[in-house]
């Protein structure tokens, strides 16, 4: 009996292996085999070894929408989360009137889908004007970057992590002397690094995929991001399976990355919010 239930366990292993494992494998497969495949071939074993497909899409706009996402990321992650924290600290720890409908009104942006406030979006980027540069924020980094700073996720995840933690803290470090931003700083910050870097891999991710925001904000090549130029190679018949396949395998490499590094504060922070909420 014991052996049949061990054998069931490891056959359960092995379709999930093969459910979740089995996609990626053909996909590199097709990238790295030297024969071409054809429209909408996935191939289970590469005929031969080659780079050619990686290197020809990168030099079809890969390269440069990989940097513009990066660029786009890093500091769109760095403003989010900075913001994020902020407000999670004043509405877990400061007593004001209105705390419960602003947390409503954060949670409530969260209901309305991205396309419906694209088109005013874009126009109100369309009239801000850049201080430097004299342009607007249409087809700049800024456009591309400070819609993406305000995000309730993160808000909601830190607040509820935050007022959790003890408020005796706190009193120590204001009998030392310490005031609001060196104990957000000092103190709460680091018991709240499960909760950011639950945050952090979330809002990676939601930064890393958006496709509508740089459609509509990137008006020449040299601004678009790397899920705008999958997207256009995606659609470019000329080009082969196997590199439009290459510009695909690109943009999910990163995510896996991150996740991977992050992956003990992201589980961290997931167990402790379902130990404790």
């Amino acid at each position: 009996m014991r052996a049949r239930t061990k054998a069931g366990v490891w056959l359960l292993y092995a379709l999930v292996l093969f459910v979740f494992v089995y996609p990626l494998w053909t996909l590199v497969a097709t990238v790295f085999s030297r024969r071409q495949a054809r429209l909408g071939e996935l191939m289970t074993v590469p005929h031969g070894l080659t780079g050619a497909n990686v290197a020809q899409a990168w030099h079809l706009g890969v390269a440069r929408g990989l940097a513009n996402s990066l660029i786009v990321v890093v500091v769109g992650l760095t403003l989010q989360l900075t913001v994020s924290s902020l407000a999670a600290y004043a509405l877990a720890r400061k007593r004001f009137k209105g705390a419960g409908l602003v947390m409503l009104a954060i949670l409530a942006t969260m209901m309305m889908p991205e396309e419906v406030i694209a088109i005013p979006l874009f126009q109100v980027l369309g009239k801000i004007h850049q201080p430097f540069t004299g342009g607007t924020l249409v087809n700049s980094y800024g456009g591309l970057i400070l819609p993406l700073v305000g995000w309730a996720l993160p808000v909601y995840v830190l607040t509820g992590f935050m007022k959790r933690v003890p408020l005796e803290l706190e009193e120590a470090a204001r009998i030392d002397g310490a005031g609001d931003f060196r104990i957000f700083w000092r103190i709460v910050l680091p018991v709240c690094r499960p909760a950011l870097g639950t945050c952090a891999v979330f809002g990676f991710l939601m930064i890393w995929d958006q496709y509508l925001l740089p459609l509509l904000v990137s008006q020449t090549p040299k601004m678009d991001t790397l899920t705008v130029v999958v997207t256009s190679l995606q659609a470019a018949q000329e080009q082969g399976e196997g590199v439009r396949l290459a510009a695909v395998l690109i943009l999910a490499v990163p995510g896996v990355l991150v996740y991977l590094a992050l992956q003990r504060l992201f589980e961290r922070g997931l167990l402790s919010g379902s130990l404790k909420g």
